[in-house]
């Protein structure tokens, strides 16, 4: 193949790379509705838009592939031979972001739980992680616990953040 051709193949193939809904995050979702929670998924009222948020358990769950953000321990994680300055300067952004991410959804109250993509192969190992994790987690009954981040976040359509009067 000359490079061109190439390289409009590889931009075609770069094109089709989804940051939401991808199928390690639907995996996970159907572990989780399979065992009865519920969750919100790229709640955009919280910092990065995290995956999968369990409001209950104040757990949110990030699914991470091993390339875009450089599992140490996968062997998914390699740099890519072209335009290695780039792809080095991509991921290493991409680390970065994540750490500020967990230090500031735990700041405000959150337990992050991160998944990576070659850890999903074994199902049995993942559910059990994801269970013994939200076992432990304190569950708020209510709603709008106290001091909950997404209360009266973004008031929807129609609403405002002021208690309407009572007749």
């Amino acid at each position: 193949m000359r490079k061109s051709a190439q390289r409009v193949h590889r931009s075609w193939n770069m094109s089709r790379i989804r940051g939401k809904n991808t199928g390690p995050e639907i995996f996970v979702r159907q572990i989780l509705h399979r065992n009865g929670y519920r969750f919100r998924v790229h709640d955009k009222r919280l910092p990065g838009k995290p995956d999968i948020v369990l409001k209950r358990n104040r757990t949110i769950i990030l699914v991470h592939g091993c390339f875009w953000h450089h599992h140490s321990a996968c062997k998914r994680a390699t740099i890519p031979r072209t335009n290695r300055q780039f792809w080095i300067k991509k991921i290493a952004g991409n680390v970065e972001r994540d750490t500020h991410l967990r230090r500031q959804l735990s700041r405000l109250g959150w337990r992050v739980i991160t998944l990576w993509q070659c850890e999903l192969r074994d199902v049995n190992r993942v559910e059990r992680r994801l269970l013994r994790a939200l076992k432990s987690a304190p569950r708020q009954d209510s709603a709008n616990g106290p001091g909950d981040v997404l209360k009266d976040a973004v008031p929807g359509p129609g609403r405002t953040t002021e208690a309407a009067p009572r007749l």
